[in-house]
């Protein structure tokens, strides 16, 4: 297996050109199978990350650069040569020597597209910058179309901006393990976030502090709808859609580990994530299944949870920034079909309440129709359900990731 970072960043945009796998199962997949130093971690991190974040850019520069088709091999190592030399502070012969090092057959093709690349650099970076804003955001025309009818053109300029920084890193300090000071005093050059009490923004986080289970890699965004929902010590709860299990092990933190939480979720691999996370963090009161709540059953009886959070698979868009391929995904389709099933998937919840029960309906879109119009069209199929209130972050606002969720309660 490769153990040359760039060689496992060609490999790695070679299988997401398969259009099978999100990025971040490639990456994970990646570093179990391969062997790099940290510093090689690092440097493959970033090059495949970069290279999805900036695609638009990389293939507009290939198409200056050379005339007539490339096969996906030499694209991927063009891509890769490319991103150093206008992103990285990568020294230019190290990217282009290493780079066409990898290239194969296609060295000759490769070198002088490259080194013709450091001759022509300002007229390059010229005709970037002049570029449309698909180009030089590297979005897709429809997700700034969608953007702009609902953000307005300056937001959506800021939002495309976030979404290509590097995503920083905050923990969640897991209080059933270790009190949240002592915890942010353990981690070197940690700093306590404004954006919740229990989040710590780290630069380099301790192999230890993971496996020990002090602490849970979570954006704040995510934790809004925990807390909107509230569980209360001692109350049966449902999380509908629960893995990897962020939010189902802060529901177990907010009840003090009293009570029962139902964790479930419909796929095997999901699972054993979802319950190795649960162990992980002490929790003791998270009963996780394979289960599709689509589907009647025990326990997902009619009546039968105080709570309910379910946390709807959704587009991403607010996750662009840490998912940074999903832009690269999706399609208009995905803003029809998604709707729908997230629709389906609240009304059936919605009769798993308790009579004065809370259920909290979430999403990490930014889309309406994933969000508010869901919530409307709930209210409107469930004469039962009784809309309290919705929260959101979004990212050009809070500096946090988007995130949205609304209450109801069971009359």
């Amino acid at each position: 297996m490769p153990t040359n970072p760039r060689q496992s960043c060609i490999h790695a945009l070679l299988e997401w050109e398969k259009g099978k796998h999100f990025s971040d199962e490639i990456l994970h997949t990646a570093l179990e199978r391969e062997t790099l130093s940290s510093l090689d971690r690092a440097f493959f991190m970033e090059t495949f990350f970069g290279v999805l974040r900036n695609l638009s850019r990389l293939d507009f520069l290939i198409g200056l650069l050379r005339d007539g088709a490339i096969d996906p091999e030499t694209r991927a190592v063009l891509r890769l040569g490319l991103y150093q030399i206008f992103h990285m502070r990568t020294a230019d012969h190290a990217a282009v020597n290493e780079t066409v090092n990898l290239a194969g057959r296609a060295r000759g093709l490769v070198n002088a597209i490259l080194r013709r690349t450091l001759r022509e650099k300002p007229a390059l970076e010229s005709a970037l910058a002049s570029a449309g804003p698909s180009i030089s955001t590297s979005h897709p025309e429809f997700l700034l179309a969608r953007w702009n009818a609902t953000f307005g053109p300056e937001a959506t300029e800021l939002l495309c901006s976030w979404n290509n920084q590097p995503a920083d890193l905050h923990v969640r300090a897991n209080e059933l393990r270790i009190p949240f000071a002592e915890l942010l005093r353990s981690l070197p050059g940690a700093e306590s976030s404004p954006a919740h009490p229990l989040a710590i923004k780290v630069g380099q986080l301790p192999f230890a502090a993971i496996t020990q289970g002090f602490c849970y890699v979570q954006d704040p965004s995510t934790l809004l709808a925990c807390e909107l929902l509230a569980p209360q010590p001692g109350e049966t709860v449902l999380d509908a859609c629960a893995a990897p299990g962020g939010k189902t092990t802060y529901l177990a933190q907010l009840m003090r580990n009293e009570g029962r939480i139902i964790a479930c979720d419909l796929y095997e691999s999901r699972v054993a994530r979802l319950r190795e996370n649960v162990a992980r963090l002490g929790v003791t009161i998270a009963e996780v299944i394979q289960h599709d709540c689509m589907q009647a059953g025990p326990p997902l009886t009619p009546a039968s949870f105080d709570r309910i959070l379910v946390d709807a698979p959704c587009s991403n868009t607010g996750v662009i920034r840490r998912r940074v391929d999903v832009r690269w995904r999706l399609t208009d389709e995905d803003f029809i079909r998604m709707p729908a099933q997230q629709f389906a998937l609240l009304r059936r919840t919605a009769s798993l309440l308790k009579p004065g029960g809370t259920l909290v309906y979430s999403t990490c879109s930014l889309e309406p129709e994933e969000n508010e119009q869901v919530v409307e069209r709930a209210l409107a199929a469930v004469p039962d359900l009784r809309f309290v209130e919705s929260r959101r972050t979004l990212p050009f606002v809070d500096r946090v990731d988007g995130a949205f969720a609304a209450k109801f309660t069971r009359t």
